[in-house]
């Protein structure tokens, strides 16, 4: 079995220390500093009756408009089942609201309400505080260069993977 692995002669082994050289290091440390803005941003989200979840498909409908389930579902990294489980949540409170798609009588639109407008301003100013204590660590101007890089890191040039 380990004569088909990959062999390398170098000592070097993955780690979790900050700045490892792994192949792995980037995804694992991207998924760090995820888990650590998720937590940050749920404290903000809790007092609003809301998760990131539902936060997530709010920004996109602020961003594009009304936007169809699928649409919705590949903008948020999320499966069917589940953007309708976040559509039926926002709509129970009245964030959002499914209309008909003209000339697709399966499709539905998902546009965000007054009421959800208003909920994602809120969001925003309780995130404020919340996202400075997130960013303190980082020097004048870091966190704008960050947010750039993952930027680009996220949507590459031309769509490759």
């Amino acid at each position: 079995m380990t004569g088909d692995l990959p062999h390398k002669t170098t000592a070097s082994r993955a780690t979790d220390r900050p700045g490892d050289a792994s192949p792995f290091a980037l995804g694992l440390l991207l998924r760090q500093a995820h888990w650590r803005a998720a937590t940050v941003m749920t404290e903000a989200l809790r007092p609003l009756g809301i998760e990131l979840r539902h936060f997530a498909v709010l920004l996109v409908l602020v961003d594009r408009g009304p936007t169809v389930q699928r649409d919705l579902a590949a903008a948020t990294g999320s499966d069917k089942a589940g953007i309708m489980r976040v559509v039926d949540d926002l709509e129970r409170k009245g964030l959002a609201v499914r209309k008909a798609v003209p000339g697709d009588r399966r499709a539905r639109a998902v546009e965000i309400t007054p009421q959800g407008v208003e909920l994602f301003d809120a969001a925003h100013v309780a995130a404020e505080p919340l996202a400075e204590r997130l960013a303190a660590g980082l020097e004048p101007g870091e966190a704008e260069q960050l947010r750039d890089l993952l930027i680009r890191f996220a949507y590459p040039a031309g769509g490759e993977a």
